[in-house]
């Protein structure tokens, strides 16, 4: 007995994932069965056709499911704080998480102190808080 493990071909991995078609699994060795014919016709078939699809209920359910809450960010930059910052920043998340119940990441918190600042300085150019900060040193 061999103690190969099957995997998945390329063309199992690398498929187009379209959420439109809707049909019943295929089972693994009717799967394995059409490799076969497919093998020894010569006809070359998509690599979808070999594919398990999602069920009705299945689709239906991954549709009803409220997104993470999460956004994409398509730039990213990089800054470096000292170890006091880092535990300053984390002793803020974890305060937000246990005194107003908000379970958010030391980006979204940086991202919106970011936003905070640049408006400080629209509204009150010279008084904002970045500004004078930024003259102390």
């Amino acid at each position: 007995m061999s103690r190969r493990v099957s995997l998945p071909g390329a063309d199992e991995l690398f498929r187009p994932t379209d959420s439109s078609v809707v049909s019943q699994p295929a089972s693994r060795s009717s799967d394995q069965e059409t490799t076969r014919e497919v093998a020894t016709s010569g006809a070359a078939s998509t690599p979808t056709d070999r594919l398990p699809q999602l069920e009705p209920d299945a689709a239906i359910a991954a549709k009803k499911r409220a997104p993470s809450g999460r956004t994409r960010h398509d730039e990213k930059i990089t800054i470096y704080v000292t170890a006091d910052e880092l535990i300053d920043l984390e002793d803020t998340r974890l305060a937000l998480r246990r005194q107003y119940g908000f379970a958010v990441d030391r980006g979204r918190i940086v991202r919106e102190a970011i936003h905070l600042a640049l408006e400080g300085v629209d509204a009150e150019g010279d008084n904002s808080a970045l500004v004078r900060r930024l003259r102390e040193q």
